[in-house]
């Protein structure tokens, strides 16, 4: 029975066509192509899926740059949030039972046996990387003005990383930054790779030097994050990099990277948490997921509050206007206490 994110998503992917059809009625097809104007359902050309091929079933939008699989597109399309929703939004499309109740809470999706499950494969990866100190990862990081990153336990390195192009099948390796995406509980549920150029020029030169790996709805890669007990007050963006920056400035505060716009709309809040800044990016998809978390906020009784970049995003004002800069500018939209408790001085 069809239980998991990657089997729907491969189901979807066979009718890709018929799903675009019925999501997207406004666009239309054009060669090997589905083309719309957004997820919303508008007319335009900037939505663009992959009806066949390698990639079928993919689709981006080049105005928001937003981007994922049909399984993402019914979440987008349809407004929802949690995954038990879409999938079973995706199962009435498809005409499928509802799956069987889990065997045991800490089962993870539904695959033929000997066959380990995507977050499986991304605990084992993360267990076969190394600590970051001394590594190219680290030395690419501070590169970034991203220091004193090795205390971080969710950050690792591996000399050699399986990449796969996903338009030739072509395969290879380059050393990577492994960073690990956990839970509420704190249990790895995927992992997130960037490959590095081998000789320290930065991300390596493929299509798509960043890839995540297993379960990120709802998930995040977590720094300075309590071992127990509540959190009360946090920090939440997209990128590793961007919230590496403000973690270096505020070192105290917990932060989490939801590694992508869609994936920071749908992350789950913390026992006990009260107060939730929002690190804004400053593209559309960026705004769009801001939106959406701080409505999810304000729902569950939390304080959204978002903060703003003087640049394009916290890693380009680090590395262009300084530390102290990037301080006095989270001093003047942190609530007076916590920029007292968390400001590095």
């Amino acid at each position: 029975m069809l239980a998991s994110a990657s089997e729907l998503a491969d189901r979807l992917a066979q009718n890709a066509e018929a799903v675009c059809r019925h999501y997207l009625s406004a666009g239309r097809r054009a060669g090997n192509y589905w083309i719309a104007g957004d997820v919303g359902n508008s007319k335009g050309r900037s939505l663009y899926v992959h009806l066949s091929g390698p990639r079928r079933g993919r689709w981006a939008d080049e105005a928001t740059a937003q981007f994922g699989d049909l399984l993402d597109l019914v979440r987008e399309t349809c407004g929802l949030v949690d995954f038990h929703d879409v999938a079973a939004e995706a199962r009435r499309f498809l005409s499928l039972p509802n799956p069987e109740p889990p065997q045991s809470a800490g089962s993870d999706d539904s695959r033929p046996i000997g066959l380990p499950s995507a977050s499986e494969r991304a605990r084992r990866l993360f267990a076969m990387s190394w600590p970051l100190h001394g590594s190219l990862a680290e030395a690419y990081l501070r590169d970034r003005d991203i220091v004193a990153v090795a205390r971080h336990g969710s950050l690792r390195f591996h000399p050699s990383c399986y990449y796969r192009d996903l338009t030739t099948g072509a395969t290879s390796a380059f050393p990577a930054l492994v960073a690990a995406v956990t839970d509420v509980a704190g249990m790895i549920t995927g992992v997130h790779r960037t490959w590095l150029d081998p000789g320290g020029s930065g991300k390596a030169a493929v299509d798509d030097p960043r890839r995540s790996l297993g379960g990120l709805l709802g998930n995040a890669v977590r720094f300075s994050f309590p071992a127990i007990g509540p959190v009360p007050i946090m920090a939440a963006g997209e990128g590793l990099e961007t919230m590496l920056s403000l973690n270096a400035v505020m070192p105290g505060m917990p932060v989490v990277a939801a590694l992508s716009a869609n994936h920071l709309a749908a992350f789950r809040f913390p026992a006990g948490c009260r107060r939730l800044y929002i690190a804004a990016d400053a593209d559309a998809a960026g705004r769009h997921g801001i939106d959406r978390l701080s409505r999810r906020a304000q729902a569950a009784g939390l304080l959204p509050l978002v903060l703003s970049p003087e640049l394009g995003d916290f890693n380009e004002d680090l590395r262009r206007l300084g530390p102290d800069r990037l301080m006095q500018r989270l001093r003047e939209q942190l609530i007076r206490e916590d920029a007292i408790a968390f400001l590095a001085t």
